[in-house]
């Protein structure tokens, strides 16, 4: 956590705790009003004890809220810096990180699991505290008046601790595996709702919904061991504590008695101090079994916190993801030129490079198709020229600027890039033309939209968003919207396309490539592709093999 929020943490914990030790004024208000009582004053002479007990119980009250009021807040900022922690380690991530996690897991995760880190931080740290220091001095408390008393907290309080860090132990790596399942669920569940259609199509509902009710039962019976765990280490710390108390109320009702007359430092204990260490003895086991309450919190919370950091861990940057927000430069007067000199490259999880001394140099205003067979490295080369990874040897140069850790943000203000299946966020049409970026009016929207054939798809939705994912757009409509991002970007000179027209119908196709090519007029156009009817309306094609290209006309 931060400084800031560090001095709140302690601010609410110490609020708390505070509020903890005025029950030793309120016990011996109430010991001293008994006493007066027992020894034959009028009853009376206790009102003003009884309006001491109260004013400091609402005293009591009003600290230990606003002492968990600030304590809950601070948990939902921790929980917000982790969330935005981790997803800025995400976004900074190179989108071919080949070890990125599932999106369905990153949303369980931070969404969910998340969530179990406020109870953590809200009520087990405060409660760790007062366990720490309330029973210390309690115990010093009842050590003035009789340490045979203190002596039997003081074997009875070892018991506890003992008993919950063995339970605790087994209760983390409990409510671990429970969001380890919880996560692997989700992101499989995500992945099959996102490929329904094929599983329709392909007659595997039944196969899914069988593993996926394995699944479920199979974090069924991981909850169960998590409830069983904490049910266990409550009924054991209440059943120490509740012998803890026992023996102090047996040693001082004997003493009274005159049975046991030791214990009170050479005199016999009266019914007023008997009173006082019987009503303390209960509040010193307080802490301790409030801390065992939230010690599945615990349990919960730190697996939780160490899920979110797992998520932050970096990966393979994006280059350059440090230097996204520094403000654009002028735009370019003409289209850069794009060079690539004996380019090696090879992805993380395999041994053969997939480029091994490439050579391609396209001139500034050149539309270039790129050619070949799946797996043969198009795509890779378009991560490449966007700057989503960095070539082991040889270089990339942008504009005669080389590719590198330090230039590849500026270069990628220049570029625009289109995947196969362009996001679609939940927002309006201006919106996802817009995407946030600052500057671009109403009225470029308009004829960003119209000069990709979307405005009359614009007039008849107005305001309605479109839903996650492009629902509400067909496929030819999601590809035209992000061509009219890049209409709204006029300081883009180099176009990367990889398989626009990927699903589409031949009709579909064809409109969008006509509305890709007018939009590449006046720039550098890179198309990856295996619509050969796309590839011979470029201006060059360059056929891709690993590790090697082979130009034709």
């Amino acid at each position: 956590m931060r400084p800031a929020s560090n001095a709140k943490a302690r601010t609410g914990s110490a609020l708390q705790i505070f509020a903890s030790t005025i029950w030793i004024p309120q016990a011996w208000l109430l010991a001293s009003a008994v006493g007066n009582i027992g020894a034959g004053d009028a009853a009376a002479s206790v009102w003003w004890y009884a309006t001491g007990v109260f004013v400091l119980g609402v005293l009591r009250s009003v600290l230990d809220a606003a002492g968990a009021r600030i304590a809950f807040r601070q948990a939902r900022h921790t929980l917000s810096d982790l969330r935005r922690d981790a997803l800025a380690a995400l976004a900074d991530r190179s989108p071919i990180d080949p070890a990125r996690p599932a999106s369905g897991l990153a949303a369980s995760t931070l969404a969910e699991q998340a969530e179990a880190i406020v109870p953590h931080v809200a009520r087990f740290q405060p409660a760790r505290l007062r366990a720490t220091i309330m029973p210390l001095l309690i115990f010093a408390c009842v050590f003035v008046w009789s340490w045979a008393a203190a002596l039997v907290l003081l074997i009875a309080a070892p018991l506890i601790p003992i008993f919950m860090a063995l339970i605790g132990w087994r209760a983390k790596a409990a409510s671990k595996a429970q969001l380890v399942e919880l996560g692997s669920m989700n992101a499989f569940l995500l992945d099959r709702l996102r490929g329904l259609a094929t599983i329709r199509s392909l007659g595997a509902v039944d196969m899914t919904a069988r593993r996926l009710r394995l699944d479920a039962e199979n974090l069924r019976l991981r909850t169960m061991a998590v409830l069983r765990i904490a049910f266990l280490s409550s009924a054991v710390l209440e059943l120490f504590s509740a012998l803890g108390v026992a023996m102090v109320a047996v040693y001082v009702g004997f003493h009274l008695l005159g049975q046991l007359p030791f214990g009170a430092w050479g005199t016999t204990l009266s019914l007023k101090e008997g009173l006082f260490i019987l009503l303390l003895a209960p509040a010193f086991f307080e802490p301790l079994r409030d801390l065992s309450t939230v010690w599945h919190d615990r349990a919960a919370g730190e697996a939780a916190m160490q899920a979110v950091r797992d998520l932050a861990q970096q990966g393979t940057l994006l280059p350059g993801a440090q230097d996204e927000d520094l403000p654009f430069g002028p735009a370019p007067s003409s289209p850069p030129g794009v060079r690539i000199e004996k380019l090696r490259f090879r992805h993380a999880s395999n041994t053969e490079p997939v480029f091994d001394g490439f050579d391609l140099d396209v001139v500034p205003g050149e539309h270039v198709a790129l050619l070949g067979s799946s797996g043969s490295g198009k795509s890779t080369l378009l991560a490449l020229l966007s700057g989503f990874a960095l070539s082991e040897s040889g270089r990339i140069l942008i504009g005669g600027e080389v590719m590198s850790q330090r230039t590849a943000a500026a270069l990628r203000r220049r570029m625009a890039f289109i995947g196969q299946r362009p996001h679609i966020f939940p927002a309006t049409l201006a919106g996802n033309v817009t995407l946030g970026r600052p500057g671009i009016s109403r009225k470029v929207v308009r004829k960003a939209l119209d000069l990709v054939g979307l405005g009359a798809v614009a007039a008849r939705r107005g305001a309605a968003p479109v839903g996650e994912g492009g629902v509400g757009l067909s496929g030819g409509e999601a590809s035209r919207l992000a061509l009219a991002r890049i209409v709204a970007a006029p300081e883009t000179g180099l176009i990367l396309a990889d398989e626009p027209t990927a699903h589409l119908d031949v009709v579909t196709a064809r409109q969008i490539a006509d509305a890709l090519l007018a939009l590449a007029d006046g720039r550098t156009l890179i198309v990856a592709t295996h619509d050969p009817a796309l590839a011979a309306r470029m201006d060059r094609i360059v056929r891709v093999t690993p590790g090697r290209l082979e130009r034709a006309a």
